[in-house]
Parts: C-alpha cells; structure tokens; sequence
C-alpha cells in the first residue's frame, strides 16, 4: 500500500472542518516505528485543537493523540519491538520518564504533529506503548489520554490509598478510568451526574454514592454530609471555573484537588481563603508519561480491567463523533473505527 485513508482538520476559532484524504504511508526512520492504526479515541483536548484554542498549530494536520494497532514496520535500531505487536501511541511521544518538562512537552499527538486518525502512523520506537492482551483495539485506543491522566491523578500526585474517599465530576472518559482505578485501589466513590441514566451506569460500575448536582445545586454540602463533614481526600477536578470552587468545599483539610480539565467553563474565580485556610494541594497535570503508561497498563492486565466506550463511530462519521463529544451526549469514551 502506497497510499492511506487519513483524517485531516484544519483548525479554525469557531470550530475546524474536517475531511477524508489520500496521504502517502509515512516511512519508518531510524528509531522510529509504522503503526497500522485500527482504532482512535476522542477527549476534550480535541475540540481545543480544532476550534484552535491549543497553542501554535499547523494549517492542517491528522486529528486525535489517541489510537491502537499494530506494528506495520520498524526502522532502522529499533529493537524490543516486533511487526503484528499490538500497541498504543503515547500523547507526549517526547516525555518518556520523569516529571513534565517544557521540552518534554512541546510535540503532543494530533495537535502540532500528525495524530492517530489514519491508517498508518508514525511513533518514536520507546512512544508505542504495548498494550494488554485482554483489549479490543477499541478498548487500548482509549488509554493514552484519559486513562493516563485518571491514573496520573489518583495514584502519582493524590498518592490514593485503600478506604480514601474520592470526588469525581460528570461521566466523561478520565471520570469513568478513575471509578475504575479508585475502585480497584479499594476507595470510596463520590461522583457527580445529572442524568439519572448515566447515575445508574455509574452505579453498575461501583460508585458508592450519585449526587444530582442539577438538583442540588449547592452539591459540596451533600459530599460533606456523605463525609461526616470531613471532606473528601482526593478530587478529580475535570470542570474547572464551574465546579472548582465547591470542590474546594468538598476537599478535606490538607487533601488534593488534581486538576486537569475545564469543561465547566462558566463560573467565578476561587478565593484564596479555600486555598490557604484548608491547607489544599492543588496540583494541574497533563497525562502523564511513558513510563506511567506501562505502570497503567501492568494495572489493567492484573485486574481484567476494561474501558468504558459509549460509542463507536466509522471513519466516516468523524463529523458526528465530534458532534457527540462537543454536546457531552457520551458516557465513557468516544472511539472511531480506523478503516
């Protein structure tokens, strides 16, 4: 195959287009490795890039950090890797260990180089992550973004421990990996919905207690009662302006507050007091890094344990994908088949 089917957008404020394109199949160079791509994931991130609210982008690139596959080819010096393994691509192909760096972040997938929604992709050798053995190509194509940063979040900056209590926001796909993780680290599950369908989901999963926070608008005063008025240990804080604040209410004295999203974009600043008078670690994070990833993956393996996908588009019907994800109409994940 000389030519590959491949998604391009181009970004504009106000919203992107997107289109199906005829691109040449990239070659492996030395270091690097050719992914047959068979499946790709959507997040939040992906709407900034294509209303172009993610920094310095190009005039058109392969949308999407998130997708799984297989090894087409390696190049030159690769090693510990074979052709037909099945693998996952790193968001931060650049950040291999450590904590973030500037230069570790500054080529993210499908932002300011070519994504994961194409046939084939090109990745570092040390950026395609192996995947478990238990998961559809659909299913590792949702890891390297919100499966990373839920495990990031809860267990290298929270530090998360068995009988904590843990605060989750909506049902979106880093809200519904850390149920997951919290429920497998053995913590309690306090999370936020305002469907009654998709309380009932969470429910299936393991959430210890719902909280419809349309209904109860004022919903710290609901976690502090559901805590004893103690606060929970740990927050997942994907809102931002519209629910930073009171997750600053629901925290416990000397707890953390994680932040890594603001979909919740209407709302006030947060006073200073909450800050400093309950001693809160508040502490933003971007996914994480290579290495976490194959932590993540050890986890999964060992637990049997399986991303929650909402819904699967063709190729096709990325325009609809988008669609979905933009309204906030999914629970779970996003996935779009690679054809």
């Amino acid at each position: 195959m000389t030519n590959m089917k491949a998604v391009e957008l181009r970004p504009a404020h106000g919203g992107g287009t997107l289109s199906i394109a005829s691109r040449p199949v990239p070659k492996p160079g030395r270091g690097e490795v050719l992914v047959r791509v068979r499946a790709a994931s959507l997040n939040f991130r992906d709407l900034l890039v294509a209303d172009h609210m993610y920094g310095a982008l190009p005039e058109t690139v392969v949308p999407l950090s998130d997708g799984a596959g297989e090894i087409a080819a390696l190049g030159e010096g690769v090693s510990g890797l074979v052709p037909g393994q099945r693998v996952a691509g790193a968001f931060y192909p650049d950040w291999i260990t450590g904590p973030i760096t500037a230069a570790a972040r500054t080529r993210s997938m499908g932002a300011n180089m070519d994504g994961m929604l194409a046939q084939f992709a090109l990745l570092p050798a040390h950026a395609a992550i192996p995947v478990p053995d238990h998961l559809s190509d659909e299913e590792a194509a949702t890891l390297p973004c919100a499966g990373l940063t839920a495990w990031n979040a809860l267990f290298n900056v929270a530090a998360l421990q068995p009988g904590q209590d843990v605060l989750l926001i909506g049902s979106g796909g880093v809200s519904v990996f850390a149920l997951q993780f919290a429920r497998m680290a053995g913590a309690r599950v306090i999370i936020l919905s305002g469907s009654a369908e998709k309380r009932a989901r969470l429910a299936k999963m393991g959430a210890h207690h719902l909280i419809d926070y349309k209904a109860s608008p004022d919903w710290h005063k609901d976690v502090m009662q559901l805590t004893d008025g103690r606060g929970v240990d740990v927050v997942v804080e994907v809102g931002g302006p519209g629910t930073l604040e009171k997750s600053m209410q629901s925290v416990r004295v000397g707890g953390t507050i994680v932040a890594i999203g603001f979909v919740a974009q209407e709302g006030e600043g947060v006073a200073p007091r909450l800050v400093i008078g309950k001693s809160v670690n508040l502490q933003g994070i971007t996914v994480g890094n290579c290495a976490q990833f194959h932590e993540m993956n050890r986890a999964l393996s060992l637990h049997d344990l399986k991303p929650a996908i909402g819904h699967v588009f063709a190729m096709d019907n990325v325009e609809d994908a988008y669609a979905l994800q933009r309204r906030a109409g999914h629970f779970g994940k996003i996935v779009i088949k690679v054809d």
